[in-house]
């Protein structure tokens, strides 16, 4: 579980914060204003801390390579950062004053916590936001927090229905499910007509959340600073979830190793369906079943009784540590790494999907996979924008399983869980009670 930094340590890295706003405007870094009136002549020196796949490593550096020839004075140091350890060491350095990088790859569920602790420098009105209606809304808006945008989207993802083709031709299917009701009806005439399970279930709270949000229900209401996880809405999407489970549609999830017998089952051809995202189809063309790449179909995740289909966003930010002392050649670094040239790079070489809508070019929607994502994005929804979301999900994934394996009813198992976050996490949040 990732845990908060202590109320004195925070009161340290609000102070250094603002000490370091100070510095960065009146230093050497400037104060974002030569990056935009005058480029060519920012200099210095930008630590990027990569929180990516090593394997991603090369593709960036050869954006490095082509960001120095378009600002020879500027020199870029990668610097590779396990994504497990990247958030607290963040937090850490920030904390000591000394060894925090001018620009990091932020996970999205990172961001708030970041700027909640006056950590990120707002971008907005600098050239790390150049084309920033070319941003798609939804990875957008998790960049942003009360009324700031503290960080760029470099990546995004969310999650789709995957299918096996070859299973709905035998069973006579010629299209995937709009509705979770659909979908049940879909799973049922798989099974019987070739005795492969219709799907398997992952039980972490994360995959839960299109059940909900196809109720019209949501984890928290940031604004009215209440949490809603325990709605009717919710309790009726997670119903949903559950009856796929007790009638057979889904196959039991595992206790642990959820995700992994899932997509095991799914890419050996055990399950016709299943919930999940992007990074998930190169294990899927190593699997039996996906051999011939084209037997895999990927589209929007269905809608429940709202009417709606949808799905959480993840991916990742650029964000620029407010104690900067390189602010100028941060925001150009950022800039090019975001722009719609290094964004189709590194979707074609990478497989990333992009947030600018302009990166979407034929190039790389000819990859289907990237063009059946970019269309379930069009109803995609950000998580909640709050400090420590991660320990969040945490208790979510506890008493979720427990829903689905029948030791809690879903009105029970999330009525606990509420009270679990009003009273360890969130003690600020009111409940519906």
């Amino acid at each position: 579980m990732r845990r908060g930094i202590s109320v004195a340590a925070v009161a340290g890295v609000l102070a250094l914060a603002a000490t370091a706003c100070g510095g960065d405007t009146a230093g050497a870094g400037g104060d974002g204003s030569k990056a935009a009136k005058d480029p060519g002549s920012v200099s210095g020196t930008v630590t990027w801390w990569d929180t990516s796949n090593e394997a991603e490593g090369p593709a960036y550096e050869k954006l490095i390579a082509d960001f120095a020839k378009k600002y020879p004075k500027i020199k870029v140091k990668r610097v590779p950062v396990s994504f497990d350890a990247a958030e607290q060491k963040f937090k850490t350095a920030a904390q000591a004053g000394k060894g925090a990088p001018d620009v990091m790859r932020t996970d999205v569920g990172w961001t708030a916590g970041f700027a909640n602790l006056g950590l990120l420098q707002p971008l907005d009105g600098t050239v790390a936001l150049d084309g920033k209606a070319d941003y798609l809304p939804g990875p957008l808006s998790t960049a942003r927090y009360k009324g700031q945008t503290v960080g760029v989207p470099q990546v995004t993802d969310t999650l789709g229905l995957l299918y096996n083709k070859e299973l709905f031709k035998k069973a006579g299917i010629s299209k995937p499910p709009a509705t979770w009701e659909e979908f049940t009806e879909t799973a049922k005439r798989i099974k019987k007509r070739t005795g492969v399970a219709g799907t398997q279930l992952n039980p972490e709270g994360y995959f839960s959340l299109p059940f909900v949000y196809g109720e019209g229900g949501d984890m928290l209401d940031v604004k009215g600073k209440k949490i809603t996880v325990n709605s009717p809405e919710a309790v009726k999407g997670i119903e949903t979830a559950l009856k796929m489970v007790k009638s057979g549609v889904s196959l039991k999830p595992a206790t642990t190793d959820g995700y992994v017998n899932m997509q095991t089952a799914f890419k050996d051809g055990k399950v016709a369906m299943v919930v999940n995202g992007p990074w998930s189809t190169a294990e899927d063309y190593t699997g039996k079943a996906f051999e011939d790449k084209k037997n895999l179909g990927i589209a929007p995740i269905p809608a429940g009784s709202s009417g709606r289909g949808a799905a959480p966003i993840g991916g990742h930010n650029y964000t620029v540590y407010r104690g900067t002392k390189n602010l100028d050649a941060s925001l150009l670094f950022v800039k090019f790494m975001t722009s719609k040239k290094s964004q189709e790079y590194t979707a074609t070489e990478l497989g990333t999907l992009p947030t600018r809508t302009s990166a979407y070019t034929a190039a790389v929607t000819a990859d289907p996979v990237k063009k059946a994502f970019q269309d379930a994005l069009a109803t995609s929804k950000a998580r909640p924008a709050i400090p420590g979301v991660g320990d969040l999900f945490v208790a979510y994934d506890q008493h979720y399983v427990k829903i689905l394996r029948g030791q809690m009813s879903p009105k029970a198992g999330l009525d606990a869980l509420a009270k679990e976050w009003r009273t360890k996490l969130i003690k600020d949040y009111k409940t519906g009670e």
